[in-house]
């Protein structure tokens, strides 16, 4: 599964030809998680609220990078690096 970015411990990946809807896996100290990228939201597993709140300040800022590597893995296409937040 590809890594798209990693910050603070957080590290966020997309797999190839996944489901909808438009999704990263999160993992985080032990933690895992799936959230959408549309509305940022947690829709599998856990995270802790700071994880939670960086990855959504995050995805906010890489909205439109995140549906284009969306688009790429659903081709089965390499979905490309993602800044990290600073």
């Amino acid at each position: 599964m590809p890594e798209l970015s990693r910050f603070y411990g957080i590290i966020v990946r997309m797999y190839f030809g996944d489901h909808d809807p438009p999704h990263v896996h999160v993992e985080y100290s032990g933690s895992q998680a799936v959230v959408t990228i549309e509305t940022l939201a947690l829709i599998g597993g856990t995270l802790p609220p700071r994880a939670l709140g960086l990855v959504a300040e995050w995805g906010l800022q890489h909205r439109a990078e995140l549906l284009a590597a969306w688009a790429r893995a659903s081709r089965l296409e390499q979905p490309g690096r993602i800044p990290p937040l600073p």
